[in-house]
């Protein structure tokens, strides 16, 4: 996926500079690659498939790295940014049933029927809906996962980023779809970043044209709310933006393990301020570690401040407690 993902990128770099040569020179498995018996949340390092990716860009090895955008910690390392976000993919969750459950949803699945996924946030938000099933960690690639599921007999369905699946080629195996009602998803899911040297102004300004302006504002209300939060791999966080006629919808929840406890909120604010060609010291400013030059500063401000709002206002009424609770009890166990 890392691959298909990093060759789309490149593809889109190709066509708008036919006269530069792009070569994908590295391509390396990071921690998170490699860790495939401990559940996500419990490895606790913020950089998990990012660092090694990172330390290349820093000896100049490389020029740019593409992440999934919900990789990316909202607190970059000094000297990096996030110099382009794509146009997002689905950011919904999917659910891939087992061959025999085939044309099943979940709410169809028997009594105690086992549903693979490495998500808190997925976990949480689902043991509330659906009280009848079970949820066990699922590691690995996604060419793994689905191995795991189709050859065995542990796992009736498995949660999945629908965006992932499509990239693969592999959208015929979505059996059900979670919307918002069911699953609000993580924050910056189903949108490719472009990581940077911060300093390279020739690069941020090659891979800023990649740049699609709504998916920015939406990642950086979600981004923001996450950081405000302090949230991570390690405590169900989730959000559902939407951007309509100039108006930002962000919604947001935090929620504790077993999903019984949560709190959900919907803000918005307006974004429709025009784009101004600024040059001086304000083309580098970064919100939560995103640097869009030829995005509106001003509508990039008020994505920022809606996720900043959002979060505080869960923050007055209990969030902290939630997190910190499932915090210690996801290290607990």
């Amino acid at each position: 996926l890392a691959r298909i993902q990093t060759d789309s990128v490149v593809m889109m770099l190709r066509e708008l500079y036919p006269d530069l040569c792009f070569e994908i020179a590295v391509a390396m498995s990071t921690t998170g690659d490699k860790i495939l018996d401990t559940a996500l949340s419990k490895i606790g390092e913020k950089s998990l498939f990012t660092k090694e990716l990172e330390n290349a860009l820093e000896r100049n090895e490389v020029d740019l790295v593409v992440h999934s955008l919900k990789d990316l910690p909202t607190c970059l390392p000094p000297g990096f940014t996030i110099g382009a976000v794509c146009r997002r993919e689905n950011p919904l969750d999917a659910v891939v049933f087992h061959p025999k459950n085939c044309g099943k949803t979940l709410s169809l699945l028997p009594e105690k029927s086992v549903i693979g996924t490495s998500s808190l946030r997925r976990a949480a938000q689902l043991k509330k809906k659906f009280p009848h099933l079970e949820f066990r960690d699922i590691r690995g690639n996604l060419n793994t996962r689905l191995k795991k599921l189709d050859e065995k007999e542990d796992f009736s369905a498995i949660i999945l980023a629908a965006a992932g699946l499509k990239r693969m080629g592999w959208e015929n195996r979505i059996g059900q779809l979670l919307g918002p009602e069911d699953c609000l998803y993580a924050v910056g899911q189903g949108a490719l970043a472009v990581e940077v040297r911060a300093k390279d102004q020739e690069i941020l300004n090659m891979v800023s044209a990649l740049h699609d302006a709504d998916t920015v504002l939406c990642c950086i209300a979600e981004r923001a709310f996450m950081k405000r939060l302090e949230g991570g791999c390690s405590v169900p966080v989730a959000v559902n933006t939407l951007l309509k006629d100039g108006q930002l919808y962000l919604t947001g929840a935090v929620y504790s393990l077993d999903g019984s406890d949560s709190l959900k909120e919907t803000m918005q604010t307006s974004v429709s301020y025009p784009h101004q060609n600024e040059d001086g010291p304000n083309d580098d400013v970064q919100h939560v570690g995103i640097t869009a030059k030829n995005v509106s500063g001003q509508a990039q401000e008020a994505a920022e401040n809606l996720g900043v709002e959002l979060a505080s206002l869960l923050l007055s009424k209990g969030a902290k407690h939630i997190l910190s609770v499932a915090r210690q009890l996801n290290d607990a166990r």
